[in-house]
């Protein structure tokens, strides 16, 4: 998660930062005219590029996010299930104990 994290948060410094560099060609185009305006488009390309590669990484860490919690749902099911599981089979073998001291006792008592 953390890897994802700081993958998004460098994509989204790039954004930030090819926005900039935008921003900046804009204003040296003002002063230098046609010559800035090739060099803007690549950065306009790149800045959509770059925008749907960080909406790509958002939706598969989204995707990922639910499938932890589909998978720690399902292990805290799994827990739960097996502490019912050891809880009954402490008290079968509770039960089972007391049948087999009652029987012992019961044979004690028969005549030989």
């Amino acid at each position: 998660e953390l890897w994802i994290s700081l993958e998004e948060h460098q994509d989204a410094l790039e954004l930030i930062m090819s926005k900039y560099r935008k921003q900046m060609l804009q204003l040296l185009q003002g002063r230098k005219g046609e010559d800035a305006e090739p060099v803007l488009k690549v950065h306009q390309a790149d800045s959509l590029e770059i925008e749907s590669q960080i909406d790509r990484i958002c939706e598969m860490g989204e995707v990922m996010r639910k499938a932890i919690q589909v998978d720690d749902d399902q292990f805290f099911k799994v827990q739960e299930k097996l502490a019912q599981l050891e809880l009954e089979n402490k008290e079968l073998r509770e039960l089972l104990s007391i049948s087999k001291e009652s029987f012992e006792v019961g044979r004690e008592h028969l005549p030989d």
